[in-house]
């Protein structure tokens, strides 16, 4: 559109101008016939129409779900800080949504039996898994052969919450702040033992990172679970360990350990007075996560429902106060947010699994 001698030049509306080729007349914007509309091509109706019922059904799917009883699988074992967020939520979800949600725990192969069930179950809304950083984030490097993809087979949900793990050394060592740990370290090069919950495990991996990051020259000594690796921390077996929050208030209450970082990127809210990691190491962050996920080709509309119904179930009063004592951070974030995440995750675990050289048995 322009102006040419003091008049305004306009140009003719494509679609009048097609109209005017097939009845013989020229289209005049002075004219003051009623403006003629384009009739929409029959394909285009036809694509309207598509776009409308797919909304419909979108809409119709969100407002119908939950129609069947809900499972929630969790691979791990029935009192586990896994177990005890999924179940408070679960509860809620029934409270809320007057429906049936259950925990079905399938453990086994360090979670790979739950989580190839829950991969395998059909995309309709009535399963989802109860994922963590060790089936979903840490297995993919840690197996040479995996009976399901991390990525392939599931669509993430929301995450939940997120739980800071926690640097602890024994609490008759010299040792009060993470500077310290560096300085008692690097004088005793590679006779300094950290504890782990096992071969692999995110303890393990996680205090391979904060070896790395920190240039610390220390060695590893795996246990058969968390409880045996604090009870060799409190022992002197070993000088340090990282160990999740939620299985660390005794432990602190009796003196017996002490912390001096929190893996989160921030602070916790329950330790305030500990230094987050990141304080000392720029951009350290290895909180662990509980994260739904939902098996591939689930319809959108029931993964937004049921993330929103998550984070509502997370705001009751009780639910949010039972997390709050655990040490837990409620996230509720989207579904597209919670697989950025995911990613990351993925990227940062491979790291330090490539670190550790750690292989699982298969």
């Amino acid at each position: 559109m322009g102006h040419h001698g003091g008049q305004l030049n306009v140009e003719t509306p494509p679609c009048q101008r097609e109209i005017g080729r097939r009845h013989g007349t020229r289209y005049d914007p002075s004219s003051r016939q009623p403006f003629r509309v384009c009739p929409m091509p029959r394909l285009s109706r036809l694509a309207v129409l598509f776009v409308i019922a797919i909304a419909t059904s979108a809409a119709t799917a969100q407002q119908d779900w939950p129609s069947r009883p809900v499972t929630l699988i969790n691979p791990f074992t029935v009192g586990s800080a896994v177990d005890v967020v999924a179940r408070l939520v679960c509860q809620q979800l029934s409270k809320n949504l007057n429906h049936q949600f259950v925990i079905e725990n399938r453990t086994g192969a360090s979670g790979n039996i739950g989580t190839e069930a829950a991969a395998r179950a059909r995309p309709d809304g009535t399963t989802f898994l109860v994922g963590s950083p060790g089936t979903m984030a840490i297995n993919p490097w840690l197996f040479a052969k995996l009976p399901y993809d991390a990525i392939k087979d599931f669509v993430p949900v929301t995450q939940l919450v997120a739980f800071p793990q926690v640097l602890v050394v024994n609490a008759a060592l010299p040792i009060k702040s993470f500077d310290d740990l560096i300085a008692y370290v690097k004088g005793r090069p590679g006779k300094v033992n950290y504890g782990s919950s096992g071969q692999g495990s995110t303890s393990h991996l996680v205090m391979e990172l904060i070896k790395a990051d920190a240039k610390l020259d220390m060695v590893h000594v795996p246990y058969r679970g968390g409880t045996p690796a604090m009870q060799a921390l409190i022992a002197g077996e070993v000088q340090v360990a990282v160990e999740g929050l939620p299985s660390l208030p005794g432990h602190l209450k009796s003196g017996a350990v002490r912390p001096i970082g929190v893996t989160s990127a921030t602070r916790a809210p329950t330790l305030p007075d500990v230094p987050a990691l990141s304080e000392s190491i720029p951009g350290f962050d290895a909180a662990a996560w509980i994260i739904l996920f939902a098996p591939a080709g689930t319809a959108a509309a029931i993964v937004e429902r049921l993330a929103n119904e998550s984070r509502r179930a997370m705001e009751d009063p009780v639910v949010r106060a039972r997390l709050a004592e655990m040490g837990a951070t409620i996230v509720g974030s989207s579904a597209a947010a919670t697989a950025a995440l995911h990613h990351r995750e993925l990227e940062k675990f491979k790291r330090a699994v490539a670190i550790s050289g750690a292989r699982a048995e298969q």
